[in-house]
Parts: structure tokens; C-alpha cells; sequence
């Protein structure tokens, strides 16, 4: 009976089975019996009757597109893997001068020297390359450390956050007393005291259309160490356009993907996600968690496909994707390959300038963007915790409808609150209320937002959403209760 493997974001809608057994002799037959066995997938893995763009179906390390699409058949051993979308050679350096070693960066790079494939030669390719790093978070905390110590001559460094407590989890350059610093500050201060031998140039300013190609080309290798949808599709256009290898890695939960887009040499994002997933489908690390440590895994790898990227020795990640589950402890290997109808770096390519991906996308790249929500379906009345409370206190007949996961309710919670996680909510839209105010909570008001807009579907009009979530009421109105 053939198996199908599901990531860990769509395991809230399998019961938390990592692998379930269907049947079927075709991939479209085994994914129907599927959604049969767990009918809230559907609208995650297909629009209508079609499989939607941003989700791939393998089998072993091939792509199905490349077969016979879902009429692709089974054999009883087989096992598919669903892989959502979670927002070979040696490169040309730009700086062609050569560049000497001091005898004291001979003695800090003796371990590199004295492997033939790095050597005196290639400690100085190193010091030659310019690495543009967006983002010094999770996956930037791991890179920028390693990339410093290993001697990369001039490290570019784009953020524009601040350090806050919640980052002390897993981004491990930042330290307690950072929290409030801005994190271009806090990292710069640490990679110069790992290696004074580098140039450390600081973009303090949220990537966007506007400034995009302008700071990355002066780079050799950009690395993507974001954590939305449209700054991952801004990157990997920008890197198209400008013929600059991508490595690029993402984590959630306890999986990771590591990969290199490089379109002079194999395939790009875009080829194997060629649109987002809606709003609010995938969701955040913020919103959906990540293990502490696994952007160290990531972070690494990428850090490694880098540097053979420079040496110009190995296999790098052109044209193939690493997928890493920490739970299992397992890595595994899939081949990408090049869409000739890839609307940036296919044979006709419709996308030749960077575009508003914010609007592409459909959700904002950062806090401080301007974005608004232009769609109509996104218009959701809301009301911010102080309202809430004043209407509480009045004796409003007021529902609360807290759509996050029971663990989380675990941690805090609205008293008398009605308990129904996001993934539920339409199979139980009987439970909740139409003839009275609901108020739809979740940690921060995505969830919550998105929520409403699936039940509005079903003709709801009386939902309100709590501005903030949970957080801004343990914040504003209940101390009581701990923030995370």
C-alpha cells in the first residue's frame, strides 16, 4: 500500500501522523483517498479540482510534474512526499585583484590551509568574496558566525529589527542584554570581536523593490535568511535578474529545506513554487513555532553551500533540495529542475523588473511597510483589548472564540473563552454563535483575522477580531497572564 509522507504544517489536519498509508493506483487517486481519510486537506492541496501551484508531490527524489502529473501510477512499495512552500561550479568573483594573507591570518586559518582543497589559494578566493547575509535572526545567527570565522573578506549584513526577548530562543548572537538593541548593532558588535580581519557592512533598512538590486549587486552570493513570503520571492527575482546565486534555506517546527537557486545553472524558487500560498495558510514561525536549535542545522548547511560556492569545490545545492525533519533525524534528497515556462528566469520570461511583491504575496513583508490590504475580503472589523475589556465590564453578551492550538491554551488564556483551533473551525462552525458578537482571539491576531475571513465564507457577519491577541491582553489588561 503505498505511503504518503506530510510536513509538518499540514500534520495538524492528519492528527499529527507524519505518514499515512492510502490507496490508489495513480498519485491523484492516493492524494483523493487522502482527503477522504482527512478531509481538511483539500483546501490546502488543491483550488477547485486543480493541485495548487505552490504545492509538489515526489516521488522518492522525482518531481511528479516531470512524470505524468497525477496520473503519474503507484506501485505498492511507493511513498510520496507532499513539500509546501514554508516566506555546481565555482562562482566569478567580483573583486578580481588578488589579495595576500598576513602572518597572523595564516595562523588563524592554519586548520583551512592545510586541506589541499582550500589551501593558501583558496583562504584568499574567501577574503576575496563579498557574501551578502538578509537577515540576522534564526538562520542569520549560525551563518554570519561561521561565514566570520571562516575568513569571508567583506560580509554585507541587511535588517532593520530589533533584538526582543522571543528572538533569545534560538537566534544565538544576540544576548539578554541586546534585548532592545537593533539586531545590525547587536550582531555586528560579535562578528567583529570573532574576526577583526573582515569588513562588516551594515544595511540598516528593510529589503524592498526600491533598494533590492541596488545593495545586492555589489555581492558575489546572496544568502536568504528571511522569514516571509515576499522577501523570499523579492530575493530570488532580485538574484535572478542580477545572475547572482541564491542559497537558500527555511525552518519550521522541526523541518528545515536547504537548497541554492542559481538560474545561470539550474532551476530558481520560482520554478518550484511559482505563486505563494494564500494568506494566512502557512503559517509563521512566529505563529506556528520553531525548535531553538533548528536554525543552527539550516543556518550551517547554508553557511557550507556558501563557502563551496567560492572554493569552486563539491556539489553544491544547484538543481536538488535538502530536507531535513529533526524529529527523525532524517535527511533526504530531491532533484529540482528548470521550468521553461518560469515566469522570471524561464525561456519567456514575463517578470524582467522587480514588482510589488507585497501585493503579490497578499500579506506584509515587514512591520514598518506601508502595505495596506487592498482585496475586499480583508476588510474585518476589529476591536483592541481596552474596548474588549470596557465591554466586558458593561455586561456586553460578548463571545470569545480563541482559535489557537490546546497547547497554547495551556500557556494562557481568556477565561470562559469557547476553544475551537484554526484548522476546525469550519468542520465546527456549529458551535459558534450568530446571534451574538464573537470576538475571534488568537496569540497576535493573524490567525485570528484569517479565521474570520474562512468563516465569513459560510456567512458569518457577526466577527470581530481582537487586535493583538492574547499577547496584547496579558500585556495591557491582565499581567496576570505571561506573553510568548
Amino acid at each position: 500500500m503505498p505511503t504518503i509522507k506530510i510536513p509538518t504544517p499540514l500534520r495538524v489536519y492528519t492528527d499529527g501522523k507524519a505518514e499515512v498509508s492510502v490507496n490508489g493506483e495513480t498519485v491523484g487517486a492516493a492524494l483523493a483517498d487522502l482527503i477522504a481519510q482527512h478531509p481538511e486537506l483539500r483546501q490546502h492541496l488543491y483550488n477547485g479540482e486543480t493541485l495548487r501551484s505552490f504545492v509538489n508531490i515526489f516521488i522518492g527524489e522525482e518531481d511528479i510534474r516531470y512524470r505524468d502529473g497525477l496520473e503519474t501510477p503507484l506501485e505498492p512499495n511507493d511513498s510520496l512526499r507532499i513539500i509546501p512552500s514554508i516566506a555546481g561550479g565555482a562562482i566569478e568573483l567580483i573583486a578580481p585583484e588578488s589579495v595576500e594573507l598576513s602572518h597572523d591570518e595564516i595562523r588563524r586559518y592554519s586548520r583551512h590551509l592545510i586541506m589541499p582543497e582550500v589551501g593558501i589559494q583558496g583562504q584568499r578566493k574567501l577574503k576575496r568574496a563579498r557574501v551578502l547575509l538578509i537577515g540576522t535572526g534564526g538562520l542569520g545567527s549560525p551563518l554570519s558566525l561561521y561565514l566570520t570565522a571562516a575568513g569571508i573578506g567583506r560580509l554585507g549584513l541587511v535588517d532593520y529589527d530589533v533584538v526582543d526577548e522571543t528572538n533569545l530562543q534560538r537566534q544565538i548572537i544576540h544576548r539578554t542584554s541586546d534585548v532592545g538593541k537593533p539586531k545590525l548593532e547587536s550582531a555586528a558588535a560579535k562578528l567583529a570581536d570573532i574576526n577583526p580581519y573582515i569588513v562588516i557592512e551594515k544595511h540598516n533598512t528593510p529589503l524592498t523593490s526600491e533598494n533590492a538590486l541596488e545593495i545586492m549587486r555589489n555581492y558575489d552570493v546572496i544568502i536568504d535568511g528571511t522569514d516571509n513570503f515576499p522577501t523570499r520571492y523579492l530575493v530570488n527575482d532580485a538574484c535572478v535578474l542580477l545572475g547572482k546565486p541564491n542559497v537558500y534555506g527555511s525552518v519550521f517546527r522541526f523541518e528545515g529545506q536547504l537548497s541554492v537557486f542559481y538560474a545561470k545553472e539550474g532551476p530558481c524558487y520560482r520554478c518550484l513554487f511559482p505563486e505563494p500560498p494564500p494568506p494566512g495558510l502557512v503559517p509563521s514561525c512566529a505563529e506556528g513555532g520553531v525548535l531553538g536549535v533548528l536554525p543552527g542545522t539550516i543556518g550551517t548547511l547554508q553557511a557550507t553551500e556558501a563557502i563551496k560556492l567560492i572554493l569552486g569545490i563539491g556539489q553544491p545545492m544547484i538543481g536538488r533540495m535538502l530536507l531535513y525533519d529533526g524529529l527523525s533525524m532524517t535527511f533526504e534528497t530531491i532533484r529540482l529542475r528548470k521550468n521553461p515556462n518560469c515566469p522570471v528566469c524561464g525561456e519567456h520570461p514575463t517578470i524582467t523588473q522587480l514588482i510589488d511583491y507585497e501585493e503579490f504575496c497578499g500579506v506584509p513583508a515587514h512591520d514598518r511597510s506601508e502595505y495596506k490590504e487592498k482585496n475586499a475580503q480583508y476588510n474585518v472589523r476589529s476591536i483592541n483589548v481596552h474596548d474588549l475589556k470596557a465591554r466586558l465590564d458593561a455586561g456586553a453578551e460578548v463571545v470569545i472564540l480563541d482559535v489557537r492550538e490546546p497547547h497554547e491554551w495551556e500557556i494562557s488564556a481568556i477565561q470562559g473563552s469557547l476553544r475551537i483551533p484554526k484548522g476546525q473551525v469550519v468542520a465546527r462552525a456549529a458551535e459558534i454563535p450568530r446571534d451574538v458578537e464573537v470576538v475571534v482571539q488568537c496569540k497576535s491576531g493573524i490567525r485570528s483575522r484569517d479565521a474570520i475571513l474562512m468563516l465569513q465564507e459560510l456567512g458569518f457577519t457577526n466577527l470581530v477580531n481582537l487586535v493583538g491577541g492574547i499577547n496584547a491582553w496579558a500585556r495591557e489588561i491582565d499581567p496576570s497572564l505571561p506573553t510568548y
